[in-house]
């Protein structure tokens, strides 16, 4: 039988705790040589386009698992639907019986927020306690979150295009996580006062230069997850210490993609990928004045592992319904 998982079963089943606890295992994992998958395959069609990816990891059995995303820009607007939907399906990687259809939203937005909290660990000054947090979707939300469980934050500055949706984020979020949030005006008032900068947006233009960080800040440039987005300015990708999700991801769909676009940087100026950091094999930050820079496009070692986890609470839960797929 396989188990379907609704977005609300995923919701009820994972929570953001869980979802770092398995993301950084899964980093560990592929930096010790035992992950396997074959990286994104991108697909457009018009108004929108559709993510592939794939990968297996050795968990408490081989979990292998597909996601299935899509973007459509103008859902909202003209359809009234969300702008991104998708699925995953995870199999047994030693049988090859399909074991869930999951919803990928929830964690899609978990995981990634997940990631940067793994990078925080070893790429964030261990005294990080001030956040501008640029972009204050759902996303903003989780990525501050994550952020406050991994490193001591008293103060968030929230920046968003529109000034009430960051008035609502610093607002509810103080509440939820006990810091201290303001709205942050603009990203030049606010991310030279910071330790901490995450940009979580669909921006086609810089929002973050070299003239608006001090040193020994940690970036966290999430958003850029096509050829076409871009948050994080050459110039400041050319001064930091560059840690990639994936080198062959974020050389063409990055930021660092546009770095190397524009000649301030070639693959070989990377520090290193995420995962040798995690696995001891690079080291993370090295001195306290150092910028470091963490170059996130999602890779699906943190789908399947998230996943996995989903799956085996629904399973000791009973939650979720099975289907019969070879009836």
């Amino acid at each position: 039988m396989t188990l379907v998982l609704t977005r609300g079963d995923v919701a009820a089943l994972l929570t953001l705790d869980e979802c770092i606890a398995a993301v950084e295992e899964a980093f560990a994992l592929q930096g010790a040589g035992r992950a396997l998958g074959p990286g994104v395959l991108g697909l457009h069609v018009p108004g929108g386009g559709f993510h592939v990816k794939a990968a297996g990891l050795p968990l408490s059995r081989l979990y292998v698992a597909v996601k299935l995303n899509a973007n459509f820009p103008e859902n909202g607007p003209r359809r009234g639907l969300p702008t991104i939907q998708g699925v995953i399906a995870l199999s047994d990687g030693e049988t090859g019986r399909p074991l869930a259809l999951m919803d990928s939203m929830e964690i899609t937005v978990l995981r990634t927020g997940a990631a940067t909290a793994v990078a925080a660990r070893h790429l964030a000054r261990a005294d990080a306690r001030v956040v501008t947090i640029v972009g204050c979707g759902r996303q903003g939300r989780v990525q501050l979150a994550a952020l406050a469980r991994v490193r001591p934050l008293e103060r968030a500055y929230a920046v968003d295009t529109d000034p009430t949706v960051a008035q609502r984020f610093a607002e509810e979020t103080a509440e939820e996580l006990g810091l201290d949030v303001r709205p942050g005006g603009s990203v030049a008032d606010v991310a030279p006062l910071s330790d901490i900068c995450v940009t979580c947006t669909p921006s086609r233009a810089p929002l973050l230069r070299r003239e608006n960080v001090a040193a020994g800040i940690f970036i966290a440039a999430v958003g850029a997850d096509n050829e076409d987005k871009l948050e994080i300015d050459p110039a400041l990708m050319a001064a930091g210490t560059i840690v990639v999700d994936s080198l062959e991801q974020c050389a063409t769909i990055g930021d660092l993609h546009h770095a190397i676009a524009r000649g301030v940087l070639s693959s070989v100026d990377v520090h290193a990928v995420l995962a040798d950091v995690v696995a001891g094999r690079r080291p993370g930050r090295t001195s306290a004045d150092e910028i470091t820079i963490f170059d996130s496009t999602g890779v699906a070692i943190e789908d399947v592992a998230a996943a996995a986890a989903v799956y085996e609470k629904a399973v000791a839960a009973g939650r979720g319904t099975p289907i019969d797929l070879a009836r």
